[in-house]
């Protein structure tokens, strides 16, 4: 059933059980190499919490999460400028992190994050995204765990807005442009 996010109609994209099935996929692959690395996560503000949250349950060993808060999209596209909104308090220095995002597009936004990284000396560096974009990826940095690689279509759901609404569906929508 199509749903209605402020002036856009969106269409079902990704079932409950489909994200279910990617997120325990992705823990399992992450438990599987950092177990014993007593890894950071750092969630990244706003897109990502759910994945976050859903993807800490799932993880089998202790780990600690953090969040910082970066933006580069207005409405339905990105502005191409990364405004780092809230730091990183945590001491890094030798650290493995993991960043967890939602979807990386152009990566530039992860680009800034890697450099903030690398100023607080954090040592190993993984990164972990729900969705990929490889159509947009305007980078050449490795990203360590893709949940699912998509088209540059627009979702919203599970963390995704749409001028801030749609992040609490359950499911994940995409533009309908019909």
């Amino acid at each position: 059933m199509n749903i209605r996010v402020k002036d856009k109609i969106f269409k079902p994209y990704m079932s409950e059980k489909e994200i279910a099935d990617i997120v325990a996929d992705v823990a399992k692959r992450i438990s599987d190499d950092l177990r014993d690395k007593d890894p950071l996560f750092l969630g990244v503000l706003n897109g990502s919490f759910v994945f976050a949250s859903d993807l800490m349950r799932a993880l089998n060993f202790d780990a600690q999460i953090s969040f910082v808060k970066m933006s580069s999209y207005c409405g339905t596209g990105t502005t191409g400028t990364v405004k780092q909104l809230i730091g990183i308090n945590e001491d890094l220095a030798g650290r493995t992190v993991v960043i967890v995002e939602d979807v990386i597009d152009t990566g530039i936004s992860m680009e800034k994050m890697l450099e903030l990284l690398k100023q607080k000396n954090a040592g190993d560096v993984r990164i972990c995204t729900f969705f990929f974009k490889p159509g947009k990826f305007q980078k050449s940095y490795k990203i360590d765990y893709i949940g699912k690689s998509i088209p540059d279509d627009f979702i919203v759901g599970y963390g995704l807005d749409y001028d801030g609404y749609g992040r609490n569906l359950k499911q994940i929508y995409v533009i309908d442009n019909q």
